[in-house]
């Protein structure tokens, strides 16, 4: 996804000299042409995140639209106050973007598991939230966001994920993507989960359970019309994602079910406890520890089924 976020962005700034990059000192894997062609509308601000954040402000109440690029908490939590005040309070065009969003930095421990970051940027006033799922709805998300005005923050994987998209799909700010139709099973992922739900969807295909699977690429606003619908059509909905459960999209689907006073499905959250991970490794390994897997996700949705609706198991 960052592959696509920065060749993107790079093609867009080259049109829009307003488009600027400011990195903590990080990406140079990727970022050296942007670097090289555009130095005008690029700063390394060194291991000064805070600091990114506060220039970021400044430069985009100058008339630019500014884009803030580090990996997992760094340009995050690190800088919320700064965010918060510098960028939301003075509703700045500046796009926080972080690379390595949940387990990417499996192994570098807690203090690298951006496990938090999207129910805290979702509460802060002005922000819009997305998630991408893959190198496709990464490009369309660069895009969407250099369109947005106001404050937005871009939470992509690191490197490596599958293209699961055609090319020419619908993006757009605020509304979830349909990926595969279903019928009375309603799975709603966020960001790169979205591979292994789809996996899942084909598994749990094979006992009877023929699960609809919506893309929620943003978080805020929410598509709560989709949400609805699904739950209109469905006994069971699940939302799955590499976030703790707590304010994220668990929680956002939770509080439109909870507050649309219409009849509720089952409904369940997969994603990750409150709680710093002893263990450390891959983000597959840290997956599977989390009951993340596609076969994690299969088993809970069975669990469920089996209990609610028993019929519907055939395998």
């Amino acid at each position: 996804m960052r592959t696509a976020f920065i060749q993107t962005l790079f093609e867009l700034a080259k049109e829009d000299e307003r488009i600027v990059l400011l990195t903590g000192d990080l990406g140079f894997s990727v970022i050296e042409p942007f670097m090289q062609a555009l130095p005008k509308q690029f700063v390394n601000v060194g291991v000064a995140e805070q600091n990114m954040t506060g220039m970021a402000a400044g430069m985009a109440l100058s008339g630019k639209i500014v884009f803030t690029y580090s990996i997992g908490n760094f340009p995050t939590l690190r800088c919320l106050e700064h965010i918060r005040n510098d960028i939301c309070y003075h509703n700045a065009n500046v796009k926080v973007v972080c690379v390595g969003g949940g387990f990417c930095y499996g192994a570098a421990g807690a203090t690298h598991h951006a496990t938090e970051d999207l129910g805290i940027m979702r509460m802060l006033p002005g922000m819009t939230v997305i998630a991408p799922a893959d190198p496709v709805e990464a490009r369309h998300a660069t895009r969407a966001v250099v369109n947005q005005p106001g404050p937005c923050y871009l939470r992509l994987g690191k490197a490596g994920e599958p293209v699961i998209h055609k090319p020419d799909i619908n993006f757009q700010i605020g509304k979830a993507i349909r990926v595969r139709e279903g019928d009375g099973v309603t799975l709603i992922s966020t960001g790169g989960m979205l591979r292994f739900v789809l996996e899942a969807a084909d598994r749990l295909s094979e006992s009877g359970i023929h699960a609809r699977v919506l893309s929620m690429h943003t978080l805020k606003p929410l598509d709560s019309e989709s949400i609805l619908a699904a739950a209109r059509d469905s006994f069971a909905m699940f939302t799955v994602e590499e976030h703790s459960i707590i304010g994220g999209l668990g929680s956002a689907v939770a509080e439109v079910l909870a507050e649309s006073g219409e009849t509720l499905p089952v409904f369940k959250r997969l994603g990750l406890p409150s709680a710093f991970s002893s263990r450390v490794g891959t983000q597959q390994y840290m997956l599977q520890q989390h009951g993340l897997s596609t076969e994690g996700i299969v088993n809970s949705v069975k669990a469920l089924v089996s209990v609610f609706h028993p019929a519907d198991l055939r395998g």
